[in-house]
């Protein structure tokens, strides 16, 4: 079973612009306030298998980890694209464009497809898959999804490197088990092999 739950819609619009018109609501908008764990009433319901899909290697790597994890315990997986305007939410607010904005989320939610079909050659039909493509920074749009404790949340990693922005917020702030997935590096041979490759070496 799978549902693309990533409708456009100009909510988030209408929001920028009144915050643009209103003068002082920009500077609110582009602080964002810190997120704190506090006890609240954890939803009853079922784990799942939410992976951050970004279009890099390690993503990709980190998608495969995922359906391998949906498969093994019989959860559904939820995949997850996050996206903002390129000038940030701030510059945004000042000249909201919905056109822009409706490309930038096409843009996003072609990447998360091409995902799929670059690791495993499409939507895995043997599982309840959903994809997500929310307009936030990665990391907190993860945990809207990963917020119980019987979630798994699969992050790419990148090889002897520290760890990125998006997974020390998520390890700061999660209530489920973490996974990084990195990527394996190529070997000295393979990458020597590479560069010595030509355009006739592709002739038929």
């Amino acid at each position: 079973m799978y549902a693309d739950r990533s409708g456009f819609s100009d909510r988030d619009e209408r929001a920028l612009q009144r915050r643009a018109e209103g003068g002082d609501g920009m500077r609110a908008w582009g602080m964002r306030r810190r997120r704190t764990l506090v006890p609240t009433a954890i939803p009853d319901r079922d784990g799942r298998v939410v992976v951050g899909v970004s279009g890099s290697p390690a993503s990709v790597a980190a998608l495969r980890s995922a359906v391998a994890e949906a498969r093994r315990s019989g959860m559904p997986l939820v995949a997850v694209t996050a996206w903002e305007p390129p000038e940030g939410e701030s510059l945004y607010a000042r000249s909201p464009d919905r056109a822009w904005a409706r490309q930038w989320f096409d843009a996003a939610r072609a990447q998360l497809t091409g995902s799929f079909d670059e690791a495993l050659g499409g939507v895995p039909a043997d599982l309840d898959v959903t994809l997500r493509v929310i307009r936030d920074r990665p990391g907190p749009a993860l945990l809207t999804f990963a917020d119980h404790p019987s979630d798994l949340l699969v992050l790419g990693a990148r090889p002897r490197s520290r760890r990125g922005a998006v997974e020390r917020h998520v390890r700061r702030r999660a209530v489920c088990p973490v996974l990084t997935v990195p990527v394996r590096p190529l070997r000295r041979a393979d990458l020597r092999a590479l560069r010595q490759i030509r355009p006739r070496d592709f002739a038929a």
